[in-house]
C-alpha cells in the first residue's frame, strides 16, 4: 500500500508489484488559474485486467485526474501512460482502444438509443463505416438494450441511460474502459444493471477503471483500489491487501471490560479498546481460540466472541479520518 502524508510529503511504504500496467502516471499534477490545487503530485498505477476503484469524497480530485488521463485538461505538471503509450504523444495510438463515461452520458432525448449510437459511431474517425450496424447492434447486445434499441433516449430508464452510455464507450474493441460515478443518481435496481455490466466487461478482459464515492458499489465488483483526498493520492493497493494492511481485530462482549482488557494486553496485542461492554483489539497472528480460553480461565464473563475483518469504510476512516458514502 501507498500512502502520502497529510502536508503532502511521501511515506515510504511497499511499492506496488510492477509489471504492465493500463494507467500509470508520474507526479501527475493540476493547478488551475488562480492558484487552486485539484491534483497533487500523484503516481497511479492501474494494473491491466483489473477492476479498479478509483475512490473518494465529491471534490478530491477524481474527476481532474480521469479528465487529465483522457486528455480532456492539461496537466501542469507530471506525465502519463495509458496502455502502455506516453501520452500525449501517442493520443493516435491509445486513445481508439479507451472507452470512457464522464459525469454521465449526454445523448440527443429524441432519438431512439440505436439512432444516438450511430451518431457516436459516425464521429469516430477511426470506425470502418462498413461495418457500423455490427458494432452498434454488438454494443446493444452487451448492454442489454437490443429490445429497447428503438425506443426514445427521453423515455429510457436512468439505469438503461448510463447503459447506453457505456455502449457507447464500447462501441469499438476497447482494452481499457474509464467510467466516472457511473451509478451516480441510480435506484437499486439501476445500481445493480450497472454493477452487473462491469464484471461481465472485465470477465472479458477489459481493464475497468471505476471513479465513486460509493464504497458498498467499489467493494462489491473492484479488485484494486485508489483513495483520493483534497488532490492527493492516500492510498492504493488490492482490495485484499488493503484490508490486510488495517488488520483483523477480536472483539469481545463482555460485563468484565477491565478483566478483559487485561487479558488482552496480557497476550500482547495491540491497539486495546474498551466501551461500556465490549474490549478489542488486533488479533495479529494469535489464534481466537487462544483468546477465548484465556478469556475463561481467568473468570471473564464471555457473552460474545467475533473475528472482525475491516469493511472497506472502517479502512478508509482509519487512512483519511473521515467518511465516505456507503451507499449514497
Amino acid at each position: 500500500m501507498t500512502t502520502t502524508a497529510e502536508a503532502g510529503a511521501p511515506v515510504e511504504a511497499p511499492p506496488l508489484p510492477t509489471g504492465d500496467h493500463a494507467i500509470a502516471t508520474s507526479g501527475l499534477t493540476k493547478r488551475f488559474h488562480g492558484g487552486q490545487l485539484a491534483v497533487a503530485d500523484i503516481d497511479l498505477m492501474v494494473p491491466r485486467g483489473a477492476v479498479f476503484g478509483f475512490l473518494g469524497p465529491n471534490g478530491s480530485g477524481k474527476t481532474t485526474t480521469i479528465r487529465m488521463l483522457l486528455g480532456l485538461v492539461a496537466p501542469t505538471a507530471g506525465s502519463h501512460e495509458l496502455l502502455g503509450v506516453p501520452m500525449p504523444d501517442g493520443w493516435a495510438t491509445a486513445l481508439p482502444k479507451v472507452g470512457s463515461l464522464i459525469e454521465g452520458p449526454a445523448f440527443h432525448p429524441h432519438l431512439s438509443g440505436e439512432a444516438n449510437l450511430r451518431r457516436c459511431d459516425a464521429a469516430d474517425r477511426t470506425a470502418d463505416a462498413r461495418t457500423s450496424r455490427q458494432r452498434i447492434g454488438s454494443a446493444l447486445e452487451r448492454v442489454g438494450l437490443t429490445a429497447a434499441a428503438g425506443k426514445r433516449y427521453k423515455a429510457y430508464s436512468l439505469g438503461m441511460k448510463q447503459r447506453l452510455g457505456i455502449a457507447a464507450a464500447m462501441l469499438g474493441p476497447r482494452e481499457l474502459l474509464i467510467l466516472d460515478e457511473p451509478t451516480n443518481g441510480l435506484d437499486p435496481q439501476g445500481t445493480r444493471e450497472v454493477r452487473t455490466l462491469i464484471r461481465e466487461i472485465a470477465a472479458e478482459g477489459t481493464t475497468v477503471f471505476v471513479s465513486s464515492h460509493l464504497l458498498a458499489e467499489i467493494e462489491q465488483v473492484c479488485s484494486h483500489v485508489a483513495v483520493m483526498r483534497a488532490g492527493r493520492l492516500v492510498a492504493q493497493s488490492s482490495l485484499e491487501d488493503l484490508r490486510a494492511e488495517a488488520g483483523t481485530r477480536i472483539r469481545v462482549e463482555t460485563p468484565d471490560t477491565s478483566a478483559a482488557r487485561g487479558v488482552l494486553t496480557g497476550l500482547g496485542l495491540a491497539d486495546v479498546r474498551i466501551s461500556d461492554s465490549e474490549v478489542s483489539a488486533e488479533l495479529g497472528e494469535l489464534e481466537p481460540e487462544r483468546v477465548c480460553a484465556e478469556m475463561v480461565g481467568v473468570g471473564v464473563a464471555v457473552r460474545g466472541l467475533a473475528v472482525v475483518r475491516p469493511s472497506l469504510e472502517d479502512v478508509f476512516v482509519e487512512l483519511t479520518g473521515e467518511g465516505f458514502d456507503v451507499n449514497g
